[in-house]
């Protein structure tokens, strides 16, 4: 990994590779204008590492985290829904838990990462993966799923031990609000833990402020609770 610049005040960054799931991988690093805090993993959308997801890291930073967000697609960005659907569709559940396993292995080596746990923050494809990842990861205290699509069956939540805090919109058809009941209930019935799961009066990638569907007033307020959750898990 190439060594990011002294702290100048502002959050620094740096594209990064690391070894995750028997191959190199890729990633954008964020540290805070202190130069160590918390880590927190960001995980991207279906369309893949975009400047978007760059953006919430450099905003993590900003609040004092040392944000990672991996590359699940090597250096792949989606343009169209139809190339992302494929692109997700070609990167199996289990592949993906194990590269981001990998990026939190990366990430608390790091001797800027002053936790001994990891946040997980993502969004759509990646909000899925937060709760993935978390299942499967007792490294993870902290799982924040912007509207997470689960591909397929719900993970097993016996092993969790991260606390959840999920937005979701009101709005979004492809997440019903009866599927958010049934995961509130799986998660508490297989580990004890009970999701704190809002619902905002917007539809699906609200946060995104790249796309016509982002709502500015849902995703400050999802913002607003999502940095303290944080802080009280990691800190």
């Amino acid at each position: 990994m190439t060594e990011l610049p002294k702290s100048t005040g502002e959050p620094a960054h740096q594209n990064v590779t690391f070894p995750s799931g028997g191959t190199t991988a890729h990633g954008y690093l964020a540290l805070p204008p202190a130069g160590s805090g918390p880590g927190v993993i960001v995980i991207q959308e279906w369309w893949g590492l975009t400047d978007h997801i760059a953006d919430v890291a450099d905003r993590l930073a900003a609040e004092g985290f040392v944000a990672l967000a991996p590359d699940l697609y090597g250096g792949n960005v989606a343009h169209e829904d139809a190339e992302a659907l494929r692109m997700m569709r070609a990167l199996p559940v289990g592949r993906g838990v194990e590269l981001l396993s990998g990026a939190v292995d990366h990430l608390l080596s790091l001797p800027e990462v002053t936790s001994e746990t990891v946040g997980a923050v993502g969004f759509c494809m990646g909000g899925g993966f937060v709760l993935y990842l978390a299942a499967a990861d007792p490294r993870v205290s902290a799982a924040v799923p912007f509207y997470g699509v689960i591909q397929g069956e719900l993970p097993d939540f016996s092993g969790l031990r991260a606390e959840i805090l999920g937005h979701y919109g009101e709005l979004d058809e492809s997440i019903p609000a009866e599927h958010l009941d049934v995961l509130r209930e799986t998660v508490r019935e297989q580990s004890g833990i009970t999701p704190d799961l809002h619902m905002y009066p917007a539809g699906h990638a609200f946060f995104n402020d790249g796309r016509p569907v982002h709502d500015a007033e849902s995703a400050a307020l999802a913002w607003q609770r999502t940095v303290p959750f944080l802080h009280e898990r990691l800190d």
